[in-house]
């Protein structure tokens, strides 16, 4: 993929067939794109890529690729069927895996569904134990709490105050009647990378118990490989790399070598038509895994110069909020992807700051998941931070389309919206500690 250069001014990545925003606000048919709010929500969902959405277009338009891929007796289901593994070999060799390591789901919720209680079931004769974080996503920590209903015990890590698990917490945590590690590799709301490869040994050493990666957020934004980070399982999502939303992703693991001798097995979640390794019934929708299959090709062929104009990008979004003073950025600023930003603002009311910038900005207080639910951020709480801090903060997502000028706009409205909501609230800027340094 071929970018602006990272210091150039309102380049958007046209090339990747996604409307810039600049584009956009002149005016499209699709109301959405005509709107003049800057985008910045990446992290929640991407725009489809052009060239996805076209490749889905000509596969649901097509008089021969509609079949059921699982219908082997004629060429109609055959087709649809090469184009599933055909699919599958592209998210392979974009995450390091091999294609019979790849089962599809409806998302990296699903997936991460399977490898929890997969494993839990499978091997609940051997042990009742997990071990996974507070920082997790809902979709890790929602079905913990569901297995702890059911009466399997779940030690919970606290990271310390960037963000970052020490893999050693997470060798003290193991018991002899641990299966399972769940592990995010890209956190969805402050960015931090986890050293999942240092794990994936400590949990090898271990001997039984196996290792769940979260990967939602990490295609395209950094480097993964499967086979070469030691994973057992690795959860992966279309729409967080500018495919379709409705399906993701499983990687399980075919590795015999370690001191386990063995790969891992999983119970499944659906039963019905023994598709997918008979680990994921259902019919596949093929345009869905065929627009994934495209956009993880194209997110594999990610220039580092479009990494460089994405971190220069941070870096100028950082600068320009910390100068406003009383910010605090939330996570490691070296351990982390330079696509998300998570910056608190003291003396400012949350969802007052949000409602202020919302008719030019689209930003998040955290998790899409969480977003209606209305409560300070647990991620950002396991931080340790106060639970005011934690209510003020704001989540920013940078993606293939953001400029140099949703950058400047995004500063100058958060400028503004922060002097008037403090001047409101009877606190002077100048009496706001600068919590953050601009880095």
């Amino acid at each position: 993929m071929t970018a602006g250069s990272p210091g150039s001014t309102d380049t958007a990545v046209t090339n990747q067939g996604l409307a810039s925003p600049m584009s956009a606000s002149q005016g499209s048919a699709n109301t959405a794109a005509a709107s003049p709010v800057v985008y910045l929500d990446h992290a929640s969902t991407t725009p489809v890529d052009a060239r996805v959405a076209a490749r889905m277009a000509e596969v649901l338009n097509s008089a021969t690729e509609f079949g059921n891929p699982a219908a082997a007796s004629h060429d109609y289901g055959g087709i649809a069927g090469s184009l599933v593994e055909q699919a599958r070999c592209q998210v392979a060799a974009a995450v390091g895996a091999t294609s019979s390591e790849v089962v599809w789901t409806s998302g990296a919720t699903e997936a991460n569904n399977l490898a929890l209680f997969g494993v839990a079931h499978y091997y609940r004769e051997r042990g009742r134990h997990i071990v996974t974080s507070r920082t997790e996503h809902k979709a890790v920590l929602d079905p913990c709490r569901e297995l702890q209903r059911r009466g399997w015990q779940i030690t919970y890590l606290v990271p310390d105050r960037d963000g970052l698990i020490d893999p050693g917490q997470v060798a003290a945590a193991l018991r002899t009647d641990t299966v399972l590690v769940s592990i995010m590799h890209v956190n969805n709301e402050i960015g931090v990378v986890q050293d999942v490869s240092a794990i994936a040994a400590i949990c090898a050493r271990h001997g039984s118990a196996w290792l769940h990666v979260d990967a939602a957020q990490s295609v395209g934004k950094c480097p993964v490989d499967f086979a070469g980070l030691g994973v057992d399982l690795m959860s992966l999502s279309g729409h967080k790399v500018y495919g379709p939303k409705g399906v993701g992703a499983l990687l399980v693991s075919e590795r015999k070598d370690g001191p386990r001798g063995a790969h891992v097995q999983l119970a499944p979640l659906l039963y019905g038509g023994g598709q997918e390794r008979a680990l994921r019934a259902g019919t596949l929708a093929t345009h869905q895994v065929v627009g994934m299959g495209l956009a993880f090709d194209l997110a594999a062929s990610t220039s580092s110069v479009e990494t460089a104009r994405i971190a220069c990008l941070q870096r100028r979004l950082w600068q320009g909020l910390a100068a406003i003073g009383g910010v605090l950025r939330n996570g490691s600023a070296t351990h982390s992807v330079p696509h998300l930003l998570n910056v608190s603002f003291d003396g400012v009311e949350g969802e007052s700051l949000l409602a202020a910038v919302r008719p030019h900005l689209a930003v998040s207080t955290g998790s899409a998941c969480n977003s209606s639910l209305g409560e300070p951020s647990y991620v950002l709480r396991a931080l340790g931070r106060s639970e005011r801090l934690s209510e003020s903060s704001l989540r920013f997502g940078l993606g293939r389309t953001t400029t140099e000028r949703d950058i400047d706009t995004a500063i100058a409205v958060l400028s503004q919206a922060v002097s008037r909501l403090r001047e409101i609230a009877g606190t002077r800027p100048e009496k706001v500690p600068n919590l953050g340094t601009p880095g």
